[in-house]
């Protein structure tokens, strides 16, 4: 029987946490009863510098039963890093990873589906929604205008797919040699190139607590991944760039012979068109290529993404 270790990030989640443990912890102990999976498996929290009292619960939820176990982060890292930090250090114990939220959205009913997925011969099985009806309008709009985005700009994104997946030990063992600081789990887990499968599921409201994905980070989250996986968007500057100064010399050729034929005229309102479109698409420019010159700065420097204080419930690893 394979060992299965769940991976759940956390950050500030003390309102759900005890709910998340009560349920993974029956469908762990019901795929253990059916042989499915090992009595070895774990249920691993990942606390992201959490500011209120989620180390704690962890910390509890290990005294009172060995299949919980936690990592502890010296700082806040972020979500994707978190994930990683927890993917990362259980690899060598786990035939299989699950990685999925805290806050209960994701249905952990589809863990039984994953499991035959990876009995099959599958190295990597997604996640994905079956339909967003329980989404806002806005939210359903933009989620879906990003993930057309991500495919014209060439990323291979799984459609209508998260961070909600299960990978073996080989694929995670191919994700680790990724070492990009600017993380994007959802384009990187593709490009390793292992078998995978998809397994749909409806996702439900959160259960307590508030989203710690706001518009905001939602914005840079989706940065984050148009500019990790494509140069596209300095392309589309150059290319820009050539049309107008196309234009350009059509319109020299015109105000030259309206100039020669005497027909010349104030023309302010064209001017300062013309100056503020040229003036917009230059600060637009130099910002797309500031945003890549800045990820390649971050590159360079080579700090570590995420840091572990403590491990509780497996045996201490050395931070990466």
């Amino acid at each position: 029987m394979n060992k299965l270790y769940l991976v759940i990030p956390c950050y500030n989640e003390e309102e759900v946490l005890s709910e998340t443990a009560k349920r993974l912890k029956a469908k762990m102990n019901a795929l253990i009863a059916a042989e499915r999976i090992s009595p070895a498996s774990r249920i691993v929290f990942v606390d992201d510098g959490s500011q209120d009292g989620t180390w704690t619960m962890i910390e509890k939820l290990h005294a009172s039963d060995p299949l919980f176990a936690g990592i502890h982060l010296a700082r806040n890292r972020g979500h994707q890093n978190a994930l990683l930090a927890g993917l990362m250090q259980v690899k060598e114990h786990a035939d299989a990873v699950i990685s999925l939220d805290a806050d209960l959205q994701d249905d952990i009913d589809a863990i039984d589906e994953f499991v035959a997925r990876h009995d099959e011969g599958f190295d990597i099985v997604y996640g994905v929604r079956r339909a967003r009806e329980k989404d806002s309008r806005f939210k359903r709009t933009t989620a879906q205008s990003f993930y057309k985005l991500m495919r014209l700009m060439g990323a291979e994104l799984v459609y209508n797919h998260a961070d909600y997946r299960l990978m073996s030990r080989r694929a995670l063992d191919g994700l680790a040699e990724f070492g990009e600081t600017n993380l994007f789990l959802r384009g990187i887990v593709p490009l390793i190139g292992y078998p995978s499968a998809a397994v749909e599921y409806e996702r439900s409201e959160r259960f307590a607590g508030e989203s710690k994905y706001p518009l905001r980070k939602m914005l840079s989250f989706a940065l984050e991944g148009i500019t990790s996986f494509s140069i596209k968007p300095i392309r589309m500057i150059t290319t820009l760039g050539f049309f107008i100064f196309a234009v350009s010399l059509v319109m020299l050729g015109y105000f030259l012979s309206i100039h020669f034929a005497g027909r010349t005229v104030p023309g302010w309102t064209t001017i300062a068109i013309s100056v503020w479109a040229i003036g917009g698409l230059q600060l637009l420019g130099i910002g797309v290529i500031g945003e890549y010159i800045g990820k390649t700065y971050l590159e360079t420097k080579a700090r570590p993404k995420f840091i572990v204080e403590r491990v509780i419930g497996m045996a201490e690893f050395v931070d990466r």
